[in-house]
């Protein structure tokens, strides 16, 4: 039996990303793992390809936009507090915070993050830092 768990949002970043995003992370069960990424006004994240795992995306503050592409196929989606979307397995992607706010979202990833070898850097469509 799993014990129950409770955890307050880490003040300050755990690790930093192979994106380059800040990590704040949360809980974690058998089948997937939770976790806070924020990324600073104006800058723009690595293009990431998932090897294994896949996420949930929610926005729960700032603007920003997040790439995807998959088999053929790109999408840019604007993103804002209360926006929710899906990296499925395989998946491309890069997102970026507007330049004059922070970015910051809650992801769940399934199955749960097995570590920064997990991250294949792939070419995106913004250069990263900026």
């Amino acid at each position: 039996m799993t014990d129950f768990a409770t955890k307050p949002l880490p003040a300050s970043r755990d690790v930093l990303a192979p994106d380059g995003s800040e990590v704040r992370i949360l809980l974690a069960l058998s089948g997937g793992g939770m976790a806070h990424f924020s990324l600073p006004a104006g800058k723009v994240s690595r293009a990431v390809r998932h090897r294994t795992v896949e996420e949930i995306w929610y926005v729960l503050a700032g603007r920003g936009q997040m790439w995807r592409r998959q088999d053929g196929r790109e999408d840019v989606a604007d993103l804002g507090p209360g926006d929710c979307l899906t990296i499925p397995v395989g998946t491309a992607f890069q997102f970026r915070a507007a330049a004059d706010t922070a970015f910051s979202a809650v992801a769940v990833t399934m199955p749960p993050w097995p570590g920064a070898a997990e991250a294949e850097f792939v070419g995106g469509i913004w250069a990263a830092g900026a």
